[in-house]
């Protein structure tokens, strides 16, 4: 069940420098996109079970969807909920 509350790591420029502890906070920072339904307690503990590490905090956004205009056409590029997982000094999560 963990498993589907996390869809997938999203990896930006931005996304990288923090979780290599660029942003001065010691630990690693990592983004995931979770599903609409997900809360804080739940994404940690579906982290701590994929990844076996025990995040200290978690923060959730809500990205909103927008209009895009592409090739003549109006179209939408839907929105997404975002987790920021902060992990203590040391611990790490390797992506493949």
């Amino acid at each position: 069940m963990n498993a589907l509350i996390i869809k997938k790591p999203r990896i930006t420029e931005k996304s990288g420098l923090q979780a290599e502890g660029a942003n001065g906070t010691g630990g690693g920072v990592y983004t995931f996109e979770v599903t609409a339904e997900a809360n804080k307690k739940n994404i940690a503990k579906a982290v701590k079970e994929l990844y076996k590490v025990t995040p200290v905090k978690v923060n959730i956004t809500n990205l909103p969807a927008k209009k895009i205009f592409s090739r003549g056409k109006i179209g939408r590029k839907s929105g997404v909920r975002k987790a920021v997982v902060y992990l203590k000094k040391g611990d790490k999560i390797e992506f493949v």
